[in-house]
This record gives C-alpha cells, structure tokens and sequence, in this order.
C-alpha cells in the first residue's frame, strides 16, 4: 500500500508479474495453463484484459481498506508494508473467465471446485486480504463471461493502401 500510493501504475504493473515462488511455483504453472487456454479460445487481448481487470481491481478492493484502516488508525502502520503476489489475482480472474468458455461439463466443475477452494481458503482465515482479493477476482472473471462469449471482430486488412 504504501508503494501503491506514491507509483500506482508501476506497482499494479510489477505486482501484475510478481510470483511467489519463482519460475516452477504452482502460481507459474496455473498462470501458464489457464491463460493459454483462456487465450485459445477468447484471444490475446480479451485475456489480458480479463487478467489485468481481475488484478487491478482485487488489489485496489483489497488495498484501499488497509489504507482507510491505518489512516483511521484501526490498523498499524505495518499494515502497509506487505508484498502482494499479483500475479494469483489474475489467475482467479482467469480461472472465472475460462469456466465460461468451456464446455458445461468442464466450466462448471472448475468452477465449482476453484471456487469451493477460495471459500475454504477463506474460512481457515489465515490470510484474509489474500483471499479475499481471490474471490473478488474470482468474481470478476464470471462478470465478464459476456465480453469473452462475443465472437470476435473479422479482421479486414486493406492491401495496397497505406
């Protein structure tokens, strides 16, 4: 948070590729798996969108009120000083969007067992900001179940014109 403050848009950028663990954590090989095969079926740039959106706005859902909480002092001030993983936040988004774009009978059982993870996560309360801001990505990734079901534009390329 308090690095959010001073260089937002660096932070959210840096946090977006940060992985805890390194190169062969579980955070890189669902990173990989699920947006590839997100971007399979709904493209590069819908995918990135979907990470990007589920990053940013479960790290500022989840940030804010740290920040509001040490400001009305009901938090310490180390409060502000912890390393968010934000490359997870854009995996849930993912996994919300994918289940959309499966067939039924893969969607909704990732779905439901992604999501009965986040909620179990949530209730053993061992890092609550964390999985909340899961959950909120989670969600956010279904939300747009609309954007990714569009079919896409053609594309019309004009030769001999510049």
């Amino acid at each position: 948070m308090a690095h959010l403050v001073r260089m937002p848009v660096l932070v959210l950028v840096a946090s977006a590729v940060w992985v805890a663990g390194g190169l062969v954590s579980p955070f890189t090989v669902g990173f990989l798996v699920v947006l590839t095969a997100l971007e399979r079926r709904v493209g590069g740039v819908r995918t990135a969108c979907v990470f990007l959106l589920g990053h940013v706005l479960a790290t500022l859902a989840t940030e804010v009120p740290v920040g509001v909480g040490v400001l009305v002092g009901y938090l310490p001030d180390s409060s502000l000083h912890r390393l968010d993983y934000g490359v997870s936040f854009g995996v849930a988004a993912g996994v919300g969007a994918l289940g959309g774009v499966l067939r039924p009978w893969v969607g909704w059982p990732l779905l439901g067992v992604f999501g009965w993870m986040l909620v179990r996560n949530l209730v053993a309360f061992t890092d609550p900001m964390t999985n909340w801001g899961h959950l909120i990505a989670f969600g956010i990734g279904v939300a747009v179940w609309p954007l990714v079901r569009m079919p896409a534009a053609p594309v019309r390329l004009r030769w001999g014109r510049v």
